[in-house]
Order: structure tokens, then sequence, then C-alpha cells
């Protein structure tokens, strides 16, 4: 007896699919153990500031019987000089500390991206002319010029009403963190402007402006990425090293910086009042470098390309 196949019977399994880009990233992230458990970190903190609302207290009603109270079950983060609840203090510090370093990383990133772009895709006297305009920012002195830059723009009389306004502390921070993003996608600009698939769309007309942002800034998308994580850390750090030297933020509106700022006089007899808004500070810059970590190697093409 001969053996027969029937005909609705696949001779080959096609139960399974390849495995999308965009799952392949995602299986390789998980795999960092570090960076998963730093982006659920970060994510339960943004969480929380969010909720900062929530809260009973108010970050600056004051309560002054009840002044340096240690961490407890009715303040968790014990209470500073002023009777003001930390804990919440904290928390609507964090809302503006996360603010300034999602919006630099966006603008500085922003900047960034269309100078590297039309420097890396044109060359020639356009990308001498863009790169030496961000070499002369490179040589600044940061640290400084952000104190200057800062304090002129609270001066200025056009900006009077918003001399405390974050956005004025993001615009700062963002005006000098844009050229390691340009460095960067200048790179890779230079790289890809040669392969097939941009020669290709060249071929069938394809403008410049089709070419840079749906050609070849997608395929950048990886290490802009973890470059964003890296600008979104320094930009955190900035922000509270401005507001601690009190060129940022300014009391009462309270940055994870400026209570830093505040507790430094008070530091041996409330320690508290220095350790929490530090260990925020500490806890959050660590999950996004953990983060940049983890989106490097899953962005890593030589490891993408031998898993395929």
């Amino acid at each position: 007896m001969t053996d027969t196949v029937l005909a609705s019977e696949p001779i080959f399994s096609t139960s399974t699919r390849p495995e999308s880009l965009t799952e392949l990233i995602w299986r390789r992230f998980r795999r960092h153990r570090l960076a998963l458990l730093a982006a659920i970190l970060l994510l339960l903190m943004v969480t929380l500031v969010l909720a900062a609302p929530l809260s009973r207290y108010s970050p600056t009603d004051q309560n002054p019987r009840n002044d340096f109270a240690p961490p407890s079950a009715e303040h968790w983060f014990g209470t500073d000089e002023l009777g003001r609840d930390v804990f919440t203090r904290i928390l609507y510090g964090g809302r503006i500390s996360l603010a300034v370093g999602i919006f630099s990383t966006l603008f500085s990133l922003a900047i960034g991206i269309v100078i590297g772009a039309l420097s890396g895709y044109y060359g020639g006297w356009i990308d001498n002319i863009l790169m030496r305009i961000t070499d002369t920012f490179l040589i600044l002195p940061v640290v400084f010029v952000l104190i200057l830059f800062s304090a002129l723009l609270r001066e200025m009389p056009a900006l009077a009403e918003f001399r405390n306004s974050v956005w004025l502390v993001i615009v700062a921070i963002s005006v000098f963190a844009w050229m390691l993003p340009a460095r960067l996608a200048r790179g890779l600009f230079l790289v890809l402007r040669e392969k097939e698939f941009v020669s290709a769309s060249r071929a069938l007309g394809a403008s410049d402006a089709r070419l840079i942002f749906l050609r070849i800034l997608p395929n950048s998308i990886g290490p802009l990425l973890v470059t964003a994580t890296l600008e979104m850390a320094y930009a955190i750090i900035t922000e509270s090293g401005l507001s601690y030297l009190g060129f940022g933020i300014q009391p009462p509106t309270p940055s994870w910086g400026n209570i830093l700022e505040s507790a430094q006089i008070h530091v041996y007899r409330a320690p508290w009042l220095a350790i929490f808004p530090g260990l925020m500070i500490f806890i959050t810059v660590m999950a996004i470098n953990f983060i940049g970590d983890g989106l490097r190697d899953a962005f890593d093409p030589y490891v993408i390309h031998t898993e395929k």
C-alpha cells in the first residue's frame, strides 16, 4: 500500500511568520534585563509625578509648627524648614525636571538632526560652514555660558513675565546641547547617502527633502534614539545644576535642583531634605542611561543582521 499526501495538508508548516524588525528590536531590548528594569522604573516615576495633584498636601502650603519633621507615615519624606511636605514637593519638582529633560532633548535633537542632515547630505561648503559653527559651540565652557545665557534671558524686559518660566530653562539648555546629535547625524548621512537604496530613489526622481526625511533619516533612527537618552540625562543634570546655583527654576516653584539648594544649609539637622531629591536625580539619570544601553544593543545593525 502506498502512502498518499492529501492536497489539504501542507508539506511545510506555514504557522510561523518571519519576525519583523520592530519585533526583533523589542526582543533584543528585553534581553537587556537592566534596561528593561530601568524602563519600568522610569515609567513608574513618570506615573508618580503625573499623579502629584492627587497628594493631600500642596507643594507650597507652609506649616511652621511641623518643620523638620522626620520621615513618617504622615510625611513619607519628612518636612522642610517651612513645614512643607517633601514627598509632594519632590513629585511636583519631578514634573519640572522631567519636562525640562524631555523638551530640551526634543528641541536639541531637532536642531542637531537638521544641521547634521544638511551637512552630511550636501557636503561641500555647506558642510564646512555648519561644522565650523558646531565646533565653535563645542569649545564653549557650557556651564558658565549657560549661567550667563540664563541670567541674560531673565533680565530681558521683553521676557519679564516669563522670568521664572520653565521654557526659558528649556531654551537655554537646548541652545547648547544640539552639537552631539548634529555630529552623529552628519556621520550617518555621509555613509547612508552613498547606499544603493538612496541612489535608486534619486534615479526615480525623489526630491532632496524626500531623500533626507523619508529615506535616510528613518535608517538613522537607532543611533539617534541612543543619543536622545544621553541628551535627556544631560538636560536633567544641567537643569538641576542651574537650579542649585540659583540660575534655573526659582522658588517657590519646586524642582529637584532648587530643593537640593535649599537643603544644603540644613543637611546636618535634616539630612532627608538632601537625600531624597538627590536620590531621585540619581535614579532617573541611571535609569535613562541603562535604557540607552539597551537601545544601543537592540539597534546594533551587526547583531540584528546575524540574528536574521
